[in-house]
């Protein structure tokens, strides 16, 4: 059952940031924040924050547009002009590995910015991120170390009584995993959205949507959502 201690997370919308949610919620009381950044399926993921936030039944919420990423481009979600690699994941994943074309240049800091922010002005006691290191796209921003940097961070920055922790439930957890882990705790995978490129119906080919078809695989369960063609 929650405390009345809140928790802000970080709602993308996705499969990972749902079952954190769904995790969160177990113990806190949820804060849930969404962050638009010109993202290629920007409003299809607002869609599914939301959905996702009437689900929980939650009231605390704040979306936010981070309109410089689009500005400063460099990633193939937020410039029209980057090609989404598609059926490359198996390549670019591991352990020194290049990163992928849809990195965007350090974004999980800007997210973790508003959210220690809105913490601490509504008095959460922590920050949760679906951040998954290893069975990934391989983002520098998704590794374990990157989080106790910025654990450190709040602690320097904020006010002496704030007490912010810095959550990764998922971090070291195979996709196969939070499927099963979120099934298990009744989160609404049904209502996610993963694909980088579409918002009608997921490509099925984007590193994405094959690392969400894979996971689903491995946990023997169906994945919910509607593909535009038959994957396999």
């Amino acid at each position: 059952m929650a405390t009345q201690t809140k928790g802000v997370v970080l709602l993308s919308g996705g499969m990972d940031s749902c079952v954190t949610a769904a995790i969160a919620q177990q113990t806190h009381r949820l804060a849930l924040l969404h962050a638009s950044y010109g993202q290629r399926t920007e409003g299809r993921e607002r869609r599914a924050f939301e959905e996702i936030a009437d689900f929980y039944g939650v009231e605390d919420r704040l979306v936010v547009r981070l309109e410089h990423f689009a500005q400063i481009g460099g990633s193939a979600l937020t410039d029209p002009r980057i090609p989404v690699p598609e059926r490359e994941f198996e390549a670019v994943a591991g352990s020194g590995a290049p990163i992928p074309a849809t990195y965007v240049p350090f974004r999980n800091a800007h997210f973790l910015s508003v959210a220690v922010s809105w913490a601490e002005v509504i008095g959460a006691r922590a920050v949760y991120i679906g951040a998954v290191a290893e069975d990934s796209s391989g983002y520098p921003d998704c590794r374990p170390e990157y989080y106790r940097v910025f654990a450190e961070l709040v602690r320097a920055g904020t006010k002496p009584e704030t007490q912010i922790e810095i959550v990764t439930p998922v971090i070291g957890l195979r996709k196969s995993e939070i499927v099963r882990r979120g099934i298990e705790l009744g989160a609404p995978l049904h209502l996610t959205w993963s694909c980088y490129q579409f918002e009608d119906a997921a490509c099925g080919a984007c590193d994405s949507c094959r690392l969400r078809l894979r996971a689903f695989a491995e946990a023997g369960q169906t994945d919910p959502i509607s593909y535009r063609a038959p994957v396999g």
